[in-house]
């Protein structure tokens, strides 16, 4: 059986990176939950796939946003974790 600690120096630098990444993720998800639509009659000036691009974005456009963002926040906290000597098997 291996010893999965680690020391707190490394603990200070993944809870740092963590955070750096929480906080990265949520200006992402801000953005496109209330910055982007309270903009929308602003950007519907703007065609994309034939559909004004405020109606697009809040009809499709940041919902694809959002899985995409789980999926890069899901790489890069392993990405993380695994740096860090953290990674679960």
């Amino acid at each position: 059986m291996s010893d999965n600690s680690i020391s707190p120096e490394q603990a200070q630098r993944h809870w740092a990176r963590t955070r750096s990444l929480m906080f990265v993720t949520l200006a992402v998800w801000f953005i496109f939950s209330f910055v982007v639509h309270f903009f929308a009659p602003d950007l519907n000036d703007i065609t994309f796939i034939g559909f004004p691009l405020g109606f697009y974005m809040a009809a499709q456009g940041s919902l694809i946003v959002f899985v995409i963002l789980i999926f890069w926040f899901a790489a890069k906290q392993n990405r993380i974790d695994e740096e860090c000597g953290v990674a679960e098997d």
